[in-house]
């Protein structure tokens, strides 16, 4: 018989216990509106009340379209308080690719910023669910999109009155979270909330959050729900940070002028800290959490040398971000140089609230822990996935043998640490944020100067990997470099632009005519080393 005082597990109860516990704590800094607890608890509420007032009920889906700003924070808390699934969208994605999100996810309401609403405008047609849109003035800008509200004017509708923070049942649907593309559509990952509540505290853990925690928000809020720092932070009275955009030389003035303790990011924003003219050696202790690609041993020791604690994690977006820690052990530190970065540079062990993790053959059967054996990554646990939303056959194929499938190939070494070495598919991983080459062959070869072409992953000193393209042209068609790269952020997110575009005759292929994309890896990492790990 269940026990009458159990209670369902949920991140609400850490602003519930925040906003009673820390009331007058500031919670929230940033430059036009700042929070402590009690208001950013109030705000939440009020905001929960806007949303039953627009029609949301329970399981609706409720879309953000925000850069890391105050509102994106109170709606993590606001949407599933009114017993709604939140969907936070890549702000790097086209118009095109919102929609598609927007549609498929079944949103009832966006929130979206008034400058982000600009690529969405001209296409607010091709929504089939949206029946409310609230625009964010964070630089004041008017919304582009004529039927919407403001979120001010959208606050006012709510009320003040007290809601309950408990839920009926922890594996409800807390948010759901698209994937990049990587099979040329994103899908939709969907966490619950007793999965968002033990990974937070996962984070709390292994970050080494307190209530002295002064977090800076350089990792975006809509990737995996900011890892769940989101609500980790929060849990233990924590100070956000936000930022509305990253600039390496504008983060190290904030984290002077702010105290900062605490930041996450993937290699990339490391790169850009290491490199900035701003850069100092931290005075106090400072903790970086870093996770997105393998970081080369260079980068983890450039912050190190600046006084960094760096915390190396590896995840997908379906284990809720963060997955694993390469968990220092006794010893380490008096290693150091290189031997002591390229062990901080394995994926490591399992987070502490998560099963043990596993490096497979084939046949599901462990693969030797000699470091040298190539198996793929499968997980479970309180961190996994509920499944993806909408799609049934992708769900039991990433979940088949009872395990979850990560699609990364890795090494086993005798100490139990993993080690990636490879994607099982072609996947490029660009400063965090994965690249479909299918998505981008496609959007390649709808030019009508294009033949044929293939897109790999190239080595890039700033972002880790970069797509390249290789494209054979149509006889007696014409099409230019420039062209060609224009062609597709017209109709993809910039960043899924491949950077350089090779013209040539032939692309290598089997005898059944598939194109044999190793063979053109390994032209362009020869003298590279892919994983640095």
């Amino acid at each position: 018989m269940d026990r009458v005082c159990k209670t369902q597990l949920t991140p609400l109860s850490f602003l519930e216990r925040a906003a009673d516990v820390f009331a007058d704590r500031e919670a929230i800094t940033y430059p036009r509106i700042s929070y402590t607890y009690r208001e950013m608890g109030s705000g939440a509420v009020r905001l929960s009340h806007a949303l039953a007032s627009a029609g949301i009920e329970e399981g609706d889906r409720v879309a953000c379209l925000l850069p890391n700003i105050p509102e994106m924070l109170l709606a993590h808390f606001a949407a599933p308080l009114q017993r709604a699934v939140l969907v936070s969208i890549n702000t790097r994605l086209s118009g095109q690719e919102i929609v598609y999100i927007l549609n498929h996810s079944g949103a009832k309401l966006l929130i979206v910023d008034n400058e982000m609403a600009a690529s969405l405008a001209p296409l607010v047609d091709r929504l089939e669910t949206v029946t409310a849109i609230i625009g964010v003035d964070d630089t004041g800008v008017d919304c582009p999109i004529p039927t919407a509200v403001t979120f001010d004017e959208f606050m006012a509708t709510g009320a003040d009155t007290p809601r309950s923070w408990e839920i009926d049942d922890e594996d409800r649907t807390i948010s759901i979270n698209y994937t990049s593309g990587t099979t040329g559509r994103p899908k939709g990952v969907m966490y619950s909330h007793r999965g968002a509540y033990m990974n937070s505290l996962g984070e709390v853990i292994h970050s080494s959050h307190s209530p002295e925690t002064v977090y800076l928000w350089t990792l975006p809020m809509f990737h995996c729900n900011g890892w769940c720092t989101t609500w980790g932070v929060t849990a233990v009275g924590g100070r956000h940070v936000c930022l509305r955009a990253i600039d390496p030389d504008d983060v190290w003035r904030t984290i002077r002028s702010e105290g900062v303790t605490h930041l996450n990011g993937a290699p990339t924003v490391l790169i850009g800290l290491a490199n900035s003219s701003e850069a100092r050696p931290f005075k106090d202790a400072f903790t970086v959490t870093t996770a997105g690609a393998p970081p080369s041993p260079t980068i983890i020791s450039q912050m190190t040398d600046l006084g960094a604690d760096l915390v190396h994690v590896y995840g997908l977006t379906e284990t809720y971000g963060p997955h694993t820690i390469c968990e220092r052990q006794p010893g380490w530190e008096d290693i150091g140089g290189d031997q002591g970065a390229k062990l901080m540079a394995r994926q490591g062990v399992s987070f502490l609230i998560a099963d043990p993790i596993r490096v497979v053959d084939k046949d599901m059967n462990d693969v030797p822990r000699d470091g040298d054996t190539m198996g793929e990554v499968v997980m479970r646990g309180n961190n996994v996935m509920k499944g993806y939303y909408a799609d049934p056959e992708a769900t039991e194929q990433a979940f088949r043998g009872g395990w979850f499938h990560s699609g990364d190939l890795a090494v086993w070494h005798p100490d139990g640490y993993i080690e990636l070495r490879d994607r099982a598919k072609d996947i490029i991983i660009s400063g965090g944020e994965n690249i479909s080459t299918i998505e981008v062959e496609q959007a390649i070869a709808s030019h009508e100067a294009v033949l044929e072409c293939a897109v790999i992953a190239v080595p890039d000193s700033k972002w880790g990997e970069r797509p390249k393209a290789f494209v054979v042209l149509k006889p007696g068609s014409q099409a230019t470099e420039d062209i060609l790269i224009t062609h597709v952020r017209d109709r993809l997110a910039h960043f899924k632009a491949p950077d350089v575009v090779d013209m040539v005759e032939a692309l290598p292929k089997t005898s059944t005519g598939k194109i044999q994309k190793f063979v053109l890896r390994e032209n362009e990492w020869t003298s590279t080393d892919k994983r640095a790990t």
